[in-house]
């Protein structure tokens, strides 16, 4: 079965090894994605950060030959749970109709102090 990696150019995925996507058969796999671009981080909150992790998620899914509607499962990781609704406003935006399983965890912290959710997403491609 073919693997394809799927990149977004960040300098720290060949540092770390690891891919922003890989695609195995009709199974695509987003690694934990922040809105964290270079060393500009889209927002200062959960509303906007998550609308940004989202739209890059998105693009790597595309990248993969999987859109959204795909997604079956996605996972969010905030900093403070007092934000879940900002983070569950911006994901029900997307995913509203489509309805994947999904867990919201509150984490110690990020990788950047000023980021406040990463999210993570599995998609079946439908042949």
């Amino acid at each position: 079965m073919m693997r394809q990696l799927i990149s977004s150019g960040a300098p720290w995925e060949a540092v770390v090894g690891y891919s922003r996507a890989v695609r195995v058969g009709n199974v695509v796999e987003v690694a934990g994605t922040t809105a964290q671009d270079g060393d500009t981080v889209t927002g200062t909150d959960a509303y906007t950060q998550t609308r940004r992790v989202l739209e890059k998620i998105g693009a790597a899914l595309n990248a993969a030959g999987a859109s959204f509607e795909d997604v079956v499962r996605t996972r969010m990781f905030v900093t403070d749970i007092s934000q879940w609704e900002e983070v569950g406003r911006a994901h029900g935006e997307v995913f509203a109709t489509i309805r994947p399983t999904a867990s919201m965890l509150e984490v110690k912290a990020l990788i950047d102090p000023r980021l406040l959710v990463e999210i993570e997403a599995t998609a079946i491609i439908s042949a």
